[in-house]
């Protein structure tokens, strides 16, 4: 195997390949560090004739139990050369070196390895190595989120050694009843697969498993090899075959004709089916098999959080958001609808609004889903399948028929969804321009802003609800909201993950304050690697979001303002002095105040057209009084009420007016609950 096939630098003798006495196998002799990046660089993947890299980049923080093995590896196969350059961002066909990127918290660099697998379609993922003790245990948010979303990201943490020639060791857990124990282990229940590398040439069997789980449509997820610090740096004899380029086929899996042909039944018989498409649709690139779908079934579609833009806002039968924060037009017709077609959904309580959306216990499900777990949810048919493989034969077999929903029905769902766009606009309006904006008025103006060419990125706090019942996607990639897990921290990171996955895009993260304050570090990093990712940052004082719900189950939003504390010791004095624009500029981002409707919309513009990272810091007009019992005049401020229940259990037994109030509501709700087998 010559120098080029191995990666290694050219002003560096290849290592030598050796027959060994008694076989034909070839060896060459590399650490396991070294070897486990040079098998890393030749695995790519492939679906629908298109290939691509698998691995497009390392993330790492170094410390004593990364730097001397895989650090050093990264430098040998050409981390620090190939990964960056002025202006030049990381791409995912980088050669046959490992491209290496830094960053400043050990969770940001798992979420930006899942922003960019997201936006990469699943076919090309990020590594991320850290040291032992809390920089392998930073890791486990970041795990969690991409296992909940489906997502790969391969984790490649420090462990102590495995020779133990010191017990124990700097930043080691000793656990009494079991040596073999470390902190790693918290690894295991987030991860699809997980391995302790303890030998080097464990690591072979182990490295496949892992890329045969990161490729795997229905296992995908997070994948940890920890990796020994003495393993790392051991050499070995490996074989050449080891370091071959694979192709890793991302497989569609068709419809079992039996499955197939009892959801064809279901739908023929339905008279007012509703799709509700997910993230499944997204991640099997079926965004435009669903259009057809739709357009020629009259079906409506409605859309979780993974699956908002899967069909543009303006197509006929998009019926936006469903659930807890669905649109009106969709959650009534889930209430109405005698069958329900889940498309790679796995039919969370945000989709079923804790249980009560559908509340006809006649109601059937088909699920076409690529996992059978999730197929069989909700009691429904099953249709285990690839989405676009399973739409394409539904269509095929309802297009033999001339399958087609009632004219009526469609007229109906037509009138409702152009009534609900009538509600966007007004939720969108900012005549004042000297007034502060609202949340919904910022959506506003970068809705007026944007083309299908810009990707909005959200997790926490109350943006999620206006997002999915409000904003108009253009474009299956532009919506990306992380609700999986709706973790606080992953805007910015996930944004410079999807700048790198797609370099020519307008790429915004959107924040609370709250958020902001989790997770700003990687703000160097998209200074660092000149990524021009547009920060928004809306401040509201303090935990917003939860304060409302706070509010609503008796909590009377104790805890969720950012103020001094009061002489009694509450938190209701001054708002706390922070000025997160300033925090952002000291980062090395350019940043931009915005306190008015005027100077959002010109601040808004200014970040756009940047070739440089922006933060725009937007002061916010503190938001209408809550609407309760009924819907909202058009007229009214704001974003449109909850259009169904989510469950957040109420205290039962409380002294407090609120509380006492609160409870009773919560049990009128729940009694409306239908639980399904």
């Amino acid at each position: 195997m010559d120098q080029g096939d191995l990666g290694h630098p050219g002003d560096r003798p290849p290592a030598p390949a050796v027959r060994r006495p008694g076989g034909p196998q070839v060896t060459v002799r590399l650490t396991t560090a070294h070897a486990l990046i040079a098998f890393l660089a030749r695995q790519y993947t492939e679906r629908d004739g298109a290939r691509q890299r698998l691995i497009g980049a390392t993330w790492g923080i170094f410390g004593h139990g990364n730097v001397a093995g895989i650090g050093q590896a990264l430098l040998e196969y050409g981390g620090s050369e190939d990964a960056k350059g002025p202006g030049s961002p990381v791409t995912r066909d980088a050669g046959s070196g490992m491209p290496f990127l830094q960053g400043r918290n050990e969770q940001a660099m798992v979420h930006a390895a899942v922003g960019y697998a997201r936006q990469s379609g699943r076919l090309s993922a990020h590594a991320v190595t850290t040291s032992i003790g809390p920089g392998a245990t930073n890791l486990v948010t970041g795990a969690a989120l991409a296992t909940v979303n489906h997502l790969p990201v391969l984790l490649l943490p420090g462990d102590t050694f495995a020779s133990r020639p010191a017990d124990p060791v700097l930043q080691q857990l000793e656990v009494p009843h079991a040596g073999d124990v470390s902190v790693n282990d918290c690894l295991r229940p987030v991860s699809r697969y997980f391995d302790r590398i303890t030998r080097p040439e464990a690591l072979i069997p182990a490295a496949l498993q892992a890329v045969r789980t990161l490729t795997d449509p229905v296992s995908t997820g997070a994948v940890t090899l920890a990796l020994p610090q003495d393993v790392q740096a051991e050499a070995y004899d490996w074989p050449e075959e080891f370091f071959a380029e694979r192709v890793w086929h991302v497989r569609r899996p068709a419809p079992d004709p039996y499955e197939l042909d009892r959801a064809v039944r279901a739908v023929r018989a339905a008279r007012r089916p509703l799709l509700v498409a997910g993230g499944g649709v997204r991640h099997s690139a079926a965004e435009e098999t669903l259009a057809a779908f739709a357009a020629a079934t009259g079906i409506p579609v409605a859309t979780t959080q993974a699956g908002k833009g899967t069909l543009r806002h303006d197509h006929p039968q998009d019926v936006g958001g469903i659930g807890h924060t669905g649109t009106a037009t969709a959650d009534e017709l889930a209430r109405e609808a005698d069958l329900v077609i889940g498309v790679g959904t796995r039919w969370t309580d945000f989709s079923t609004a804790s249980a009560t959306l559908f509340p006809d216990p006649a109601t059937r499900f088909v699920n076409l889903n690529v996992t059978g777990f999730d197929a069989h949810k909700q009691a429904a048919l099953p249709l285990v399948a690839d989405a676009r493989a399973g739409l394409e034969a539904l269509a095929a077999a309802l297009g033999a028929h001339g399958h087609r929903v009632d004219p009526g029905y469609q007229r109906s769902y037509t009138e409702g969804k152009a009534r609900w766009e009538a509600r966007v606009d007004a939720a969108f309006a900012a005549p004042d321009p000297e007034a502060a904006p609202t949340q919904t008025q910022v959506l506003g103006l970068l809705d007026a802003l944007v083309t299908e060419d810009d990707v909005l990125i959200n997790a926490a706090g109350s943006l999620p609800g206006d997002l999915h019942q409000l904003w108009r996607a253009r474009s299956p990639r532009q919506y990306h909201v992380e609700y999986g897990y709706s973790c606080m921290g992953y805007e910015i990171p996930a944004a410079i993950g999807v700048q790198l996955a797609a370099p020519g895009r307008p790429v915004w993260a959107l924040v609370g304050d709250g958020t902001y304050l989790m997770n700003p570090t990687e703000i160097v990093t998209a200074v660092q690697e000149r990524l021009p990712v547009k920060l928004v940052v809306l401040d509201n004082h303090g935990y917003a979001s939860i304060g409302g719900l706070s509010a609503a189950v008796g909590g009377e939003r104790f805890g969720t303002d950012y103020r001094h504390r009061d002489p009694g010791g509450a938190f209701t004095g001054d708002p706390l002095p922070l000025d997160l624009a300033a925090n952002a500029a000291s980062l090395g981002m350019r940043s931009l105040r915005a306190r008015t409707v005027g100077e959002l919309r010109a601040a808004l513009a200014e970040a756009r057209a940047a070739d440089h990272p922006v933060c725009v810091h937007v002061a916010l007009a503190p938001p209408p009084s809550a609407h309760h019992g009924g819907p909202v005049p058009d007229h009214v401020p704001g974003p449109p009420p909850a259009q169904a229940w989510w469950d957040v259990p109420v205290a039962e037994t409380a002294t407090r007016p609120a509380a006492v109030e609160a409870r009773e509501v919560y049990d009128r709700r729940r009694a409306t609950r239908h639980r399904r087998l």
